[in-house]
């Protein structure tokens, strides 16, 4: 009978028990020869390929990004067919001409030295497998194509509105990802990506007049010149119209550059001892603000690692390009013309994607706010320190720097189009309700966790999420759960309620009745979301007291914050319409009570939040 216990117990924990995230894996070696005159370029590729996964692949499935530059592409009829298009695309696409769309055409595919069959669906190449990867098995895939730059209008192209020539982001066949919910071979109609991580080997052959900076370490340097040389090495730079520049990348999931024959670059050693770039077309007026960006950038890095955990590349690169602002691995595009305080705004966000999506890896399809939201609120942090520190001109720093966030996704949850954080980036029905979700509604998702759990066990818990997951592609569930072991509450209700339904916080003080004994308060719960709550009432005398309401579904409490006195209530349950508390007299008289003085609770009226003796 013990060993059938054993047996049973044994099983139970084998089938329940987590097993290690495996990670499929690739690595590119790309040889790019550009015809700058012609905005096109031919590549071939040698992708090697580990299937990594207990799964026998029969298909693979490659990006092809560029097609969707292209008259009625998916992209293309979703920006002029949704409710509110945005502005940078709207009808661009569907006016394009035949030498401003962009293409990639496959011209031949081989896997492991056999030719193999494949079709181009718009964005998506189809490849059928003759053989198949079996799990452990490794694949050879040599791919050559060729492939025109569209104009510019999305994140990628040429000719950008501040006249870079080249913004070469999303520009290559790349690997789908595969991983434990299958593939991942999205349609590219203008929102986030997702990769696989891998080791990248490029060579690009461009006219020598064009300076390229890539996500990359540039192998070749004294070949190129343009500031890149090693002074301790003479310049070897060839005699024909084209150099050939070489770059490797380790364990990224993405390769981006951009080339411009007016391109200067700034570099310096930054404090944590990586080597930041900074790339603008030089003597278009902006000189000043990009020279100054430097020594922000390098105080914003040292916050950043602080918060978030340790940048783990040497190098980090600014390039001037895209349409605004656009994360790559070790790199951003972003427009260059911005007065100071803009410029290091994207230029601090940007960055900050480089721990939330570069290094952690979330499928932005399906948890976009884990990466703009949570991007966006660590940006909102570091830019207050840098503020208190006198560092951005003009601009002063704020008791609780996420106020506007709140107030932003109050207006999202009361506009009638909010959609569920579970929805899929690509299917929102609107492009306000999707940006306020991924980037606000995200952004609310830790401010106000802090809240919950307490400052400390969040901030420590942020650290482990990244040190848990970095190049490990977490889900929402996997997030949650790292911070439920740092607080050691339970945090499921958080999720169902803020992630996955539209529930919202508005909690009001009902009222206050005063007897010879003591001062009986009732709270009201409006909203469908219930949450723990800080009140703090405020003594004639001017003494303040917290008294704090765990909610029954945490299963504990968040410790004391540092502050006021805190006198603990019983546990308050998510059914509960409201309840009531006793405070004792003695020799005080109650003259305010205030539900989450500090807002960090995402209370849809604070109006009511509050009630004053008069």
């Amino acid at each position: 009978m013990k060993q059938l216990l054993f047996l049973f117990l044994f099983g139970a924990t084998t089938l329940s028990a987590q097993p290690e995230r495996w990670q499929q894996r690739v690595n590119y070696d790309m040889k790019i020869d550009m015809d700058a005159a012609a905005h096109r370029y031919h590549g071939a590729m040698t992708l090697t390929y580990t299937n990594n996964s207990p799964d026998t692949l029969g298909q693979v499935f490659y990006h092809q990004y560029f097609n969707a530059f292209q008259p009625n592409s998916m992209m293309d009829v979703r920006s002029r067919t949704i409710e509110d298009a945005d502005p940078r695309v709207a009808d661009r696409i569907f006016k394009l001409k035949p030498d401003e769309i962009g293409y990639i055409q496959v011209n031949s595919l081989k896997h492991n030295g056999k030719a193999v069959k494949f079709l181009s669906n718009e964005t998506i190449l189809e490849v059928t497998l003759t053989e198949p990867i079996l799990p452990g098995g490794t694949a050879v895939f040599e791919m050559e194509w060729d492939a025109q730059v569209p104009l510019q209008i999305r994140r990628s192209g040429r000719d950008n509105r501040e006249g870079v020539a080249y913004s070469m982001s999303q520009w290559y066949p790349k690997l789908c990802e595969y991983d434990y919910q299958g593939w991942h071979s999205n349609p590219y109609v203008a929102r986030e990506f997702y990769g696989v991580w891998g080791d990248y080997d490029v060579t690009i052959s461009m006219d020598k007049k064009y300076l390229i900076a890539a996500g990359s370490y540039l192998q070749n340097p004294q070949e190129v010149g343009f500031g890149y040389e090693d002074p301790a090495q003479p310049l070897r730079l060839p005699t024909g119209d084209k150099l050939t520049w070489h770059f490797k990348t380790p364990n990224v999931h993405d390769f981006c550059w951009a080339a411009d024959p007016e391109f200067t670059q700034a570099t310096i050693k930054a404090q944590d001892g990586s080597t930041m770039r900074f790339f603008w077309q030089k003597g278009k007026g902006y000189d000043d603000a990009w020279q100054k960006l430097p020594a922000i950038m390098d105080r914003a890095r040292t916050h950043m690692n602080t918060l978030c955990g340790k940048y783990p590349y040497r190098e980090y690169n600014f390039i001037q390009g895209g349409d605004g602002g656009m994360e790559y691995p070790l790199a951003t595009l972003i427009t260059g013309n911005r007065p100071l305080n803009s410029l290091a705004g994207v230029a601090i966000h940007e960055q900050l994607h480089s721990w939330y999506q570069m290094i952690l890896g979330s499928n932005e399809s399906l948890y976009a706010w884990m990466d703009e939201g949570f991007t966006s609120y660590a940006e909102e942090v570091v830019t207050n320190e840098l503020a208190r520190e006198g560092l951005l001109p003009g601009q002063g720093a704020e008791e609780n720097p996420h106020d506007g966030t709140y107030l932003a996704y109050n207006r999202l949850a009361s506009s009638g189009k909010e959609e569920p954080l579970t929805t899929h980036a690509d299917h929102f029905e609107t492009n306000f309700g999707y940006s306020l979700a991924a980037y606000v509604k995200g952004d609310v998702f830790l401010a106000q966790l802090e809240y919950v759990i307490g400052k400390e066990a969040f901030t420590k818990g942020l650290l482990r999420y990244f040190d848990t997951w970095k190049f490990k592609h977490p889900n929402a569930n996997d997030c949650v759960r790292v911070f439920e072991k740092q607080s050691g509450l339970e945090l499921d209700w958080y999720k169902e309620d803020f992630v996955n339904g539209l529930k919202t916080v508005d909690y009001a003080v009902d009222s206050v009745y005063e007897n010879d004994k003591n001062t009986r308060v009732s709270i009201k719960r409006i909203g469908l979301m219930a949450m723990p709550l800080d009140i703090v009432v405020t003594y004639s005398n001017g003494d303040k007291e917290t008294f704090y309401a765990p909610l029954e579904s945490m299963r504990g409490e968040k410790p004391q914050e540092a502050g006021t006195k805190r006198t603990l209530l019983p546990d308050h349950r998510w059914v509960d319409p409201g309840f009531t508390f006793d405070i004792p007299e003695k020799m005080k008289k109650v003259a305010k009570v205030e539900i989450d003085p500090t807002h960090r609770m995402a209370d849809q009226d604070w109006e009511n939040n509050a009630w004053e003796k008069k």
